[in-house]
């Protein structure tokens, strides 16, 4: 690991970056950067280094790192023991007669109150047939084979990516088009031929269908046109992602128990929400000159709804952003690792800090996260209902900026937090001069690898499900049924590898700030992944092109 101290960083060379690694005694972008910083930065003054800190890097050690925001983690703490003291109370107190039993209920004119009457309740079995009872079968067999091989699916994917990413992306691509228009031609004819269907859709919504996703497919080739200088750079990428992914395969051990666990902690909410809806009293009403008995539930009841739902939103929120955390610990681990050795309880340690002194900061992330969530869901919601007027189109533009700037400044807080266990603002504040003095973007990740993930994901899960229809339509008498059981064993697929690739790019968002904080420093700890990621635009402005493409893949 070279240092910024380093006598031989002082030497310049003429050429391009990539041509600066044949000396095997020098740090291999270390010339660039000076003569980058030389040509491209101001020269630094007192005032502007002792504003910034010297070092950033990866804080291993769990004893130094203080506790963070921690007002936020005893509001969050007190959200919790507030929802399931309550929550307790409501399961003591519930009602014996539920809101369902008001019809049992008659009013007594001696008492003035509802009282119960002996009756008799009919209970209606709906028994499920036996063809519902064979594709019940079916289905949940196909749904448990379907998570067995999603394992073995996942490690292919990854282990692929790692050392064929190229021969995968580029054998993908044709599919990304052959996919969607067999579907599409498939479709037609299926419903061409059925009788039921062509009544239901006449040849000329048919036709429009068809040609309209015809029109997208030709987008979609018309992106791939546009962004194929990148193709290759999205490639190395994605192979140096899924190499520091491949070398903590622990993550997918720890990542699926800390959902359960939050499906764990979720249950007894849901439960206490339940009871919640008992607590109340069956009342007299009078109503058009009669009285009837009706439920009247507490009033304490829905603020107590409120209560557990932002609790339950808030933790959900918490628990993506600890996971973000330990990915980006782990990784930052192995980044900073010296030749390329195993580090040792990585993972153990980016828990210990989560759930330790970054608590606060997971959890005020959280909290932002959550009230941007439903901000942006309120908007959506107001945008769709007829809310016309110059006046709320302002509004609505105004609440999309600052949201977006939001999400702006909050990109690479919480993967900047883990690395060296700053507060939640601290590390906004300092992840933004770190990539603004090295001139990076903060917005300008290379894009093109998260749609062609996505792509390839897609496209696998589609085939999975082709293939599923053929053996259920082969080895079964579902006959059309086979296209249901078959469509959630795509969503199934789809759910499973989404996650990985929701991995990768937590992945590819750490070695980006792993890669600033080398390059700020002018040190080099990972010679392929500068090689790969000095190729990316250092500035907003400085590659069109890019931007076009970039600009093109978010419509």
């Amino acid at each position: 690991m070279a240092s910024s101290d380093d006598t031989t960083t002082t030497t310049t060379v003429a050429g391009k970056p990539s041509d600066i690694h044949e000396s095997p005694t020098k740090p291999l972008l270390s010339t660039y950067i000076d003569e980058f910083h030389h040509h491209h930065s101001p020269p630094p003054s007192e005032s502007s280094s002792s504003h910034y800190p010297t070092t950033i890097t990866y804080n291993r050690h769990h004893s130094s790192r203080p506790i963070r925001d921690l007002p936020f983690l005893l509001l969050f703490i007190l959200f919790i023991i507030s929802t399931f003291a309550f929550g307790i109370f409501a399961s003591i107190n519930k009602n014996p007669n539920p809101p369902s039993s008001v019809s049992s209920f008659i009013y007594d004119i001696r008492t003035d109150s509802c009282i119960k009457t002996k009756h008799t309740v009919t209970f209606l079995n709906f028994l499920l047939r036996s063809h519902w009872n064979y594709i019940l079968k079916n289905l949940i067999l196909t749904v448990i084979v379907t998570l067995i091989l999603s394992i073995p699916i996942s490690l292919f994917l990854l282990f692929s990516l790692k050392h064929y990413a190229k021969q995968l992306v580029y054998i993908s691509l044709p599919f990304f088009v052959i996919v969607p228009i067999f579907l599409d031609v498939y479709w037609f004819v299926a419903c061409t031929i059925n009788s039921t269907c062509s009544e239901k859709f006449p040849l000329g919504y048919r036709i429009m269908v068809l040609m309209f996703v015809f029109l997208v497919i030709g987008v979609i080739v018309w992106i791939f046109v546009v962004n194929w200088s990148r193709i290759e750079l999205t490639v190395r990428i994605i192979r140096v992602s899924a190499d520091a992914l491949s070398n903590n395969l622990g993550l997918f051990g720890v990542l699926p128990v800390m959902i359960l666990g939050l499906v764990g902690y979720f249950v007894p909410i849901v439960v206490f929400l339940v009871f919640a809806r008992l607590n109340g009293e069956i009342l007299p009403r009078e109503k058009h000159g009669r009285i009837f008995c009706v439920w009247k539930q507490d009033s304490w009841v829905p603020a107590y709804y409120a209560l557990a739902i932002l609790t339950m939103l808030w933790s959900a929120a918490a628990m993506v952003e600890a996971q973000v955390y330990v990915i980006s610990g782990t990784i930052a681990q192995w980044y900073f690792s010296k030749d390329d050795s195993r580090v040792k309880r990585s993972i153990r340690s980016s828990l210990r800090n989560a759930f330790g002194p970054s608590a606060g900061t997971i959890c005020f992330s959280g909290l932002l996260i959550a009230i941007v969530r439903i901000v942006r869901g309120a908007v959506d919601t107001a945008a769709n209902e007829d809310a016309s007027g110059m006046i709320n189109v302002v509004l609505r533009c105004c609440v999309n900026a600052l949201l977006s700037a939001f999400e702006f400044l909050n990109k690479f807080t919480i993967n900047f937090a883990a690395i060296t266990g700053e507060a939640y603002c601290a590390s906004a504040r300092l992840t933004y001069e770190l990539l603004r003095r090295n001139l990076l973007s903060a917005v300008i990740v290379e894009i093109v690898s998260t749609r062609l993930l996505a792509a390839i994901i897609f496209v696998l899960s589609a085939v999975y499900a082709i293939v599923v229809c053929v053996i259920l339509n082969a080895a079964t008498d579902l006959g059309v049924d086979s296209y249901f059981v078959a469509a959630v064993a795509f969503v199934v697929v789809l759910v499973i590898l989404g996650f990985l690739v929701h991995v990768l790019d937590n992945v590819i968002d750490t070695v980006y700030i792993c890669y600033a904080i080398d390059r700020d420093k002018g040190e080099v700890c990972k010679a392929d992944v500068h090689e790969i990621y000095v190729h990316l635009p250092i500035s907003r402005n400085h590659n069109p092109s890019y931007l076009n493409a970039r600009t093109a893949l978010l419509v």
